[in-house]
Formats: C-alpha cells, structure tokens, sequence
C-alpha cells in the first residue's frame, strides 16, 4: 500500500504545473524585467548602473512631491476610515429608529459607478459649482490648497459605509456574556468598549486598516478623472509621477519607483501583520 501512494505521488506536481507556470510567467518573470531594468541605465543593451536609478529617484522633485502628498494623504484617510466607522457602529448598537434602513443606506455608495461620482464631485465644486453658488465665491476647489480634503471627502463617503457593516457584524458576535457581566459589575460604555469590545475588534479593525491602505492608494483613478494626469500640486500623487514617467518611456526610472514602492509597502504590512498576531497572542492569553 505504501508502495502504492509512493508511486502517485510524482503525478501531483503536474496538477501544480499549471498554476507554477501562471506565477513564474506573470509574477516572477516581470518582476525579474522590473529589477533588471532599475539596474540598467536603458532598456536596450543597457550597462549596469548598480543603484544610480534609485539615488537620481530620489532627488527628483517630482517624486518626492507625490510621496509626500501620497503619504499626507494616506495618513489622513486610513485613520478617518477606520475610527468614523466604528463610531458609527457603535451608534448602530443602540435602540434607534430606522437602523436597518441606515444600515441600506451606508452600502448605497458601493452601487454608485465611478464616473457617476466624478460628475457629482465636479458639480459640487467646479468653480461654477453649487458650493460656490452658496458660498458666493468662484473658489476653483481642485486647483487650490483645499484640494486635498474634497479628494478625502470622496474615500471617506465611498468607504465609509462598508466599514461601519464590517464593524457592526464583529460587534454583533462578540458574546454578550461579557457584555452582561459587565454591566452587572457597573461597568460603563467606555470601560465595556476598552476592556471587552476593543480585544474581540481587533482582527476586524486590522482588515479595515488594510483595505483602507489599499483603497487609498487607489485614489489615483479618481483624480486622474477629476484634474487629470498633472493636477495641483497637493493632488500630485504618486500615481500620476509612475503613469506619467511611463508614457515618457522612461523605465529605468519607473522601475526603481516601482520597486522602492513595493518595499515600503511590503514593510508596512509587515507591521500591520505583526501588530495584529501580537494583539492575537494577548487576546488568547487572557
């Protein structure tokens, strides 16, 4: 019998083949083309340059300016998006009216195309817009320093709601034996929120943190359709120094963006991932 399963276990490394083939053609052969292309000084027949491409990125004014409204950006948006959220589910836990109809109306702008928003964001506040028109200004809000908050206004109303739905279910499962004994010991919201509900939203807090990081990064797209690919200066992304270093063909320059990207953002998900089995070990302990 052991003769038997010995000799078939040969064949599942070609049910395997397939998927290896996906991830080396895909995954591991461009980002081999990325790291050769950061170290060549051009694409074709390039010389080895060893990390001049990274030390001329980082003295370039423009992308330094898009890490630095990308990383203003992100550190206003992913904290907003967690701790408005969870104020909000908080709220949901009382007795109010109407709470399954809020609870429709924080996913309402899931179900709202892009571009849909793009034109009621342009509507709003164009220089020609409504908010001028009551205000009585001719404000330009996407070419102002104001810029960056109407961008922030967006993620949060996007993402917002499906936050709060992901905060109210893992407030909904934490048991309300705990809940009760609190209460019966004279426990008050606040104590009950940081001795209790705080440890069992741990993991639901790290995942929002999460998605939020991600979903700001994305941020792009809509600001590309709302001032295009060289906005004001504050809305100077990231983004738009990699997609427009591209159409100007200059790879070497892309790639080691490309991949001083990836580190950081690898690293700071490393974080996230250790935070979050450390708050997992405590929990477990108590």
């Amino acid at each position: 019998m052991k003769k038997r399963l010995s000799a078939k276990k040969p064949h599942t490394f070609f049910f395997l083949l397939p998927s290896l083939l996906g991830v080396a053609l895909f995954f591991v052969l461009p980002f081999g083309m990325v790291l050769y292309y950061s170290l060549v000084n051009r694409p074709v027949n390039g010389e080895f340059v060893g990390l001049q491409n990274f030390k001329s990125l980082l003295q370039n004014r423009a992308f330094l300016l898009g890490a630095k409204n990308t990383t203003i950006l992100i550190g206003l948006s992913v904290p907003l998006a967690v701790l408005l959220p969870l104020r909000l589910a908080l709220w949901l836990e009382r007795a109010i009216p109407m709470k399954s109809h809020l609870r429709t109306a924080f996913l309402s702008p899931m179900l709202v195309p892009v571009a849909s928003v793009i034109l009621v964001w342009q509507v709003l506040f164009h220089q020609n817009g409504t908010l001028n028109a009551y205000l009585g200004t001719r404000l330009n809000w996407f070419h102002s320093p104001w810029s960056i908050l109407m961008v922030l206004l967006l993620f949060l109303w996007k993402n917002v709601g499906y936050h709060t739905i992901l905060f109210t279910a893992a407030l909904a499962a934490i048991p309300k034996a705990y809940i009760d004994m609190a209460n019966l010991d004279g426990a008050g919201r606040s104590r009950q929120f940081f001795a209790i509900k705080l440890h069992f939203l741990a993991p639901t807090i790290f995942f929002v943190v999460l998605m939020s990081l991600i979903a700001s990064m994305k941020l792009f797209r809509e600001v590309w359709l709302l001032t295009g690919s060289y906005p004001y200066e504050t809305l100077y992304l990231l983004q738009h120094f990699m997609n427009n270093t591209y159409r100007a063909m200059d790879y070497q320059k892309l790639s080691a963006a490309a991949l001083l990207l990836a580190v950081v953002m690898g690293a700071g998900i490393s974080v996230l991932l250790g935070v979050e089995s450390r708050l997992d070990r405590d929990t477990e302990n108590e």
